[in-house]
């Protein structure tokens, strides 16, 4: 083989190893540009997780301060004491001063420790007693002092004037001297109302107070008198 054959062979054989290492490098460009796209993509997911965990971090605080014992537990404990107060004035009227109950906020475990909570203590000259211990007429007059107390209570933290007071039936569980008490709380909470509007169907109960509305089935339908 002469010198000119061996030096071309030698030719082939470099061009061909360059042409080798330059597909080489292609394959390494593309594989960096790729590594490129996976880096960016990375540092946008850890961004997008730094986020999300401030995010959840932020979320988990709210979910304490607005769940039972963060804000509405506070907003409960200022409002309790006005609550109280006015429920036991009234209830004080309606059984001449035999009943007063208690709003508790915490109750003690068995385990140790107080838990929070929102109890009832009611009690008349025979003690404490729960809720479900009491008569029908009784708990009628608890919740009716409960009901006035606490829609008086939200009217006045909207800053609005509670206008209308209106009293559903529940008059057919008291005995006589129960449904006076009754009235006599009605009539003495009157001057804070607009109106006062007691709906029942006992004759005793609705003469007690001068204006009536009365509603009669005829055989036309319904007629609505005021007397």
């Amino acid at each position: 083989m002469s010198e000119y054959q061996q030096r071309q062979l030698e030719v082939n054989r470099l061009r061909t190893q360059e042409r080798t290492m330059h597909e080489r490098v292609i394959v390494a460009q593309q594989s960096l540009e790729a590594l490129q796209q996976l880096r960016t993509r990375r540092d946008k997911l850890e961004k997008d997780r730094a986020l999300k965990t401030h995010q959840e971090g932020i979320c988990e605080e709210l979910k304490t301060a607005f769940g039972k014992n963060g804000v509405p537990a506070m907003i409960i404990e200022t409002a309790l004491p006005a609550l109280e107060a006015t429920a036991n004035d009234l209830l004080a009227r309606m059984t001449d001063g035999r009943m007063h109950l208690r709003l508790m906020t915490q109750k003690e475990k068995v385990t140790g420790g107080v838990s929070e909570t929102l109890d009832i203590e009611i009690a008349d000259e025979l003690g404490t007693r729960s809720y479900e211990l009491y008569s029908g007429g009784e708990a009628f007059r608890i919740n009716f002092a409960l009901r006035v107390a606490l829609s008086q209570l939200l009217a006045r933290r909207a800053g609005a004037h509670l206008r209308t007071l209106f009293v559903d039936e529940g008059f057919g569980t008291q005995d006589e001297d129960g449904r006076n008490k009754l009235v006599e709380a009605i009539n003495a909470v009157q001057s804070e109302f607009d109106m006062i509007l007691i709906i029942t169907h006992l004759d005793d109960l609705r003469d007690s107070f001068p204006v009536h509305i009365v509603i009669e089935k005829t055989g036309h339908g319904s007629r609505v008198a005021v007397r």
